[in-house]
């Protein structure tokens, strides 16, 4: 089961413009954190030890010895860019110490830019967070997972489960541990399973309320407990498994998401939720070290 790090304070706005005041320092920190610095072995003469040095006007490194060139924003969402880069890094900055999220009108206030570039650039960032927010082992131990319904306006109709107009998600919490949220077509048993086996290790204990779907699960190896809402039951102590079962957990990212949507975004299209979900969780997954957090999103660049 993994943990989460040790909390490290974020930067002051005051102090993220002192350590990152121009284009150059921006450039500076993505050499660092891409490439370990200026400093290396050059790649293409095989000289130990040169320091490459910046080229005026131009986002690239050369070698002293060969001027092999190294671009750091190349291939990259920077790549070409004609925003500043004290733009970009400031726009990540507020994407790693928010709670509700980011809307493009607000990085349109805040740095300045069209709404088209500022929708673009969030865009571009919540895309960075999914490639950032990889992890080669699954979830382990004991997981919550629930599903949710984002969008849509009921007018009075239908709500939950079966409501018009709405996209459906599913979510996925380990224990003092990481979270998956995904965007599924359905709530059938197939789309359930697919979902939990691709992301939860066989044997992990998995805690979700009573939707009949969720009733495969001990089939496939894992220690399925379930709590009945219809009946008022939030959490019930399993002695055999000596587990406590209940969604709380997840039923609160998915709170948190829902406000976000509501009083951030207004509303998101269900084209685009993936990107939104991956963002939330990435921030989720890392909320300890918000500066690590923001140098995750410079090294998946």
């Amino acid at each position: 089961m993994s943990k989460s790090p040790s909390a490290s304070p974020a930067l002051s706005v005051r102090e993220f413009f002192a350590r990152f005041p121009d284009e150059d320092a921006c450039l500076t920190h993505i050499m660092a954190v891409r490439f370990g610095g200026t400093t290396m072995d050059c790649p293409d003469c095989g000289s130990v030890g040169v320091t490459f040095h910046k080229l005026r006007e131009r986002r690239v490194y050369a070698c002293p010895e060969c001027r092999f060139q190294i671009a750091p924003t190349a291939n990259t969402i920077l790549h070409d860019t004609r925003t500043p880069l004290v733009s970009w890094f400031y726009a990540m900055y507020l994407f790693c110490t928010t709670r509700h999220g980011v809307s493009g009108k607000e990085l349109q206030r805040q740095l300045g830019v069209t709404y088209k570039t500022a929708y673009r650039i969030g865009m571009q960032i919540r895309t960075l967070t999914a490639k950032a927010d990889h992890f080669d082992t699954l979830l382990s131990g004991h997981i919550e997972a629930d599903e949710a319904y984002v969008g849509g306006r009921s007018h009075g109709g239908k709500r939950g489960r079966g409501a018009p107009g709405k996209t459906i998600v599913m979510g996925l919490i380990e224990r003092e541990g990481r979270t998956v949220a995904k965007v599924i077509p359905n709530v059938k048993k197939v789309t359930l399973r697919e979902v939990v086996l691709d992301n939860v290790e066989p044997g992990s204990i998995v805690s979700t309320d009573e939707l009949m779907s969720y009733g495969l699960l001990t089939g496939d190896g894992y220690q399925h407990g379930t709590v009945s809402h219809g009946k008022k039951e939030w959490s019930y102590y399993d002695y055999g498994h000596k587990a406590q079962h209940h969604v709380n957990s997840v039923e609160g990212f998915w709170r948190l998401f829902k406000a976000s949507v509501r009083s951030t975004h207004v509303a998101i299209s269900p084209k685009h939720l993936q990107r939104y979900l991956d963002e939330f969780t990435f921030r989720a997954n890392h909320r300890e070290r918000v500066n690590g957090m923001f140098d995750l999103l410079v090294g998946a660049l």
